[in-house]
């Protein structure tokens, strides 16, 4: 493989470097496939000096999946990490050689076949797997924790360093031990802080704990004491406790049975992954492609109250509709772009909006949001369809006072802003019709 020279920059899935060498794509040259990958390469700014490289990648053992071995193979894999894949995508044979050398540093460091595995699915051959875990768009990589693919699918970097780092951070231990139960008053109360305190290790309650923070790690820091630390909280035995962000919200008790994956998995789930999320550039992409419309509050970093009143009414007022539409709040500074769509500044936060990726709609005054069923029947609007017509054709006719002359208000809603944090075409093919896996 070519070496990495200093100061070459990642383009998607093609490496460049501004007046060095410009690569063109495998699937350009006859030939490429199977094992052998080459190209064409030219020195920029000489486009008469043509370098031809040919390079074989080392050997390797990545496994892949059918319907046959899927289950299997996972389920007995402490961690899995999947390439979803179609040969036909050139992003796709770009990866191939990165996810095998990585795969080759990985075994090294984790020998044991079940450590770690490398595996990929030809979703062109295997429609069926593809459609399983809804893949939209080539390459996807997922990462399974015992047969269970995690919600946070692989995003970073396409190089050997960033996918080896990657599986070295998940094999670390997600639970952080106390040796003094006077470190908990040091804990970064700006994070949502999920404490296990048993009697001993060795005990199938803590095995399930640690699976639950094998998952959710991304989400909550995981802390544990045992023995003679955790003997102060042990009142009626092992348990497990919920410390909210900030200092004022009272801590949570599990009283649920402990060695029940399932109910210590919701549990936990539902205090580390709030109703209303944060969005953020880093996460942006990941939310977009849930593919459920928007309700953002768009507030300043430090007013906290407003998200609370917003909080509390999402909670209030909309708590059936979490399936259908994304609750989410975002810093008036860093989203700057989006307040300008909808002809807003900082200056006017708070302001609630729905994104629904095709337009962006405002909600009236903030303060309206105390109204009972206000916020409710503004998502319920949305999906009417009432946002929409109204924004094209003026108030429906339901909305006129009788005698009223019935206008016809030509207008454009502003576009979708954070459509545009959507995975981008220069990184992955993306399938437009699912039906077509």
């Amino acid at each position: 493989m070519l070496p990495a020279a200093p100061g070459r920059q990642v383009l998607g899935s093609c490496e460049s470097r501004p007046g060095a060498l410009e690569p063109w794509s495998p699937e350009a040259v006859p030939g490429v496939g199977g094992a052998l990958c080459c190209g064409l390469m030219r020195l920029a700014g000489n486009p008469e000096l043509e370098v031809t490289w040919v390079f074989t990648p080392v050997t390797t053992e990545i496994t892949s999946l059918d319907t046959e071995n899927i289950d299997d193979i996972l389920n007995n894999a402490d961690v899995a990490l999947v390439n979803f894949y179609a040969d036909w995508c050139r992003f796709s044979q770009m990866l191939h050689p990165i996810f095998e050398e990585a795969s080759n540093v990985i075994k090294e460091e984790y020998p044991n076949e079940n450590q770690v595995v490398f595996a990929r699915v030809d979703c062109d051959q295997h429609s069926d797997i593809a459609q399983r875990y809804r893949i939209s768009k080539y390459p996807t990589l997922k990462l399974f924790r015992n047969g269970m693919m995690m919600k946070r699918e692989y995003r970073g970097q396409r190089s050997v360093k960033a996918l080896a780092d990657y599986i070295r951070q998940q094999k670390s231990d997600p639970v952080q031990e106390l040796h003094d139960l006077a470190e908990i008053t040091t804990l970064d109360r700006s994070k949502r802080n999920i404490i296990g305190y048993f009697e001993q290790k060795d005990s199938e309650n803590y095995r399930v704990f640690e699976r639950v923070a094998n998952i959710l790690h991304d989400d909550c820091a995981f802390l544990s004491a045992f023995g003679a630390v955790s003997k102060p909280e042990r009142y009626s035995g092992d348990n497990i406790i919920y410390k909210p962000p900030g200092h004022s919200a009272p801590d949570m008790v599990y009283l649920g049975s402990m060695t029940n994956f399932d109910g210590t998995y919701n549990w936990i789930q539902d205090k580390c992954v709030p109703l209303v999320r944060e969005i953020t550039f880093e996460n942006g992409e990941e939310l977009t492609e849930e593919g459920l419309p928007f309700l953002i509050l768009f507030h300043m970093k430090e007013d906290t109250e407003s998200l609370e009143i917003f909080q509390n009414e999402v909670a209030r007022q909309l708590i059936s509709e979490k399936g259908t539409i994304n609750f989410l709040h975002a810093d008036c500074d860093k989203f700057r772009h989006p307040l300008l769509h909808i002809q807003k500044t900082p200056a006017d936060c708070p302001v609630i909006a729905i994104d629904s990726f095709r337009h962006m709609y405002v909600f009236g005054d903030f303060r309206d949001v105390l109204i009972p069923g206000k916020l409710k029947q503004f998502v319920f609007d949305l999906h009417s369809g009432k946002l929409h017509r109204e924004f094209h054709h003026g108030p429906d006719p339901t909305d006129i006072a009788p005698g009223q002359q019935v206008q016809d208000v030509a207008s454009s809603p502003p576009e979708s802003s954070f459509q545009k944090l959507a995975p981008s075409e220069y990184r992955y093919t993306l399938l437009r019709d699912r039906d077509e896996l």
